[in-house]
């Protein structure tokens, strides 16, 4: 899959993170995750798994305690990364969502490398460890900058499934929620 030959490397505008949560979820299957540093290969992997955080009634999100120092910028503008580290050794890519002050995010779960990357990015760590992300990436605007997410062909709808979150099976009925999507 060549990205540039379809004008893939366009970035998507802010508007397109200001929606429903579980819809930017959906809509970002078949786009590209993208970096550029200065002096470095070129990074991109097609998204191929996300899941959504819909706020503070979300018992699987971060913010259903509220905000805090580590939750602020779920908080923030729309289009800016929040970057945690989960079991003190794998860091997790999220992608801010909704109207500033409403702490929503989809966690980008998997990419099919397609340009640059050496090694799988099946999974929330992985993904973050092929790219090379960590702490310093927190508040990244994605609209702009090195890091980015661009424009590809997104999956038709029947090319995408659906099912419950992985691993928040302490969050009652949310663990539940259709909010993972995949490309099937």
């Amino acid at each position: 899959m060549n990205p540039e030959a379809a004008g893939a490397l366009t970035t998507l505008p802010r508007a397109f993170y200001l929606r429903p949560t579980a819809e930017v979820a959906r809509d970002l299957l078949g786009r590209y995750l993208v970096l550029q540093c200065d002096g470095a290969q070129r990074r991109i992997g097609l998204l191929v798994e996300t899941e959504a955080y819909v706020g503070e009634q979300d018992q699987a999100s971060h913010a259903s305690h509220g905000r805090t120092k580590r939750t602020a910028p779920m908080y923030e503008e729309a289009g800016r990364v929040y970057i945690y580290l989960v079991y003190g050794m794998h860091w997790c890519l999220n992608v801010v969502t909704e109207d500033a002050g409403t702490p929503c995010a989809v966690l980008l779960r998997g990419a099919e490398p397609v340009e640059g990357l050496a090694d799988l990015a099946n999974g929330p760590g992985k993904l973050c460890r092929a790219f090379g992300l960590d702490g310093r990436w927190n508040r990244e605007d994605l609209t702009q900058g090195r890091l980015v997410i661009s424009h590809g062909e997104p999956f038709a709808l029947e090319n995408i499934g659906v099912s419950a979150r992985v691993g928040v099976a302490y969050a009652g009925a949310w663990a539940n929620e259709p909010l993972r999507f995949f490309v099937s």
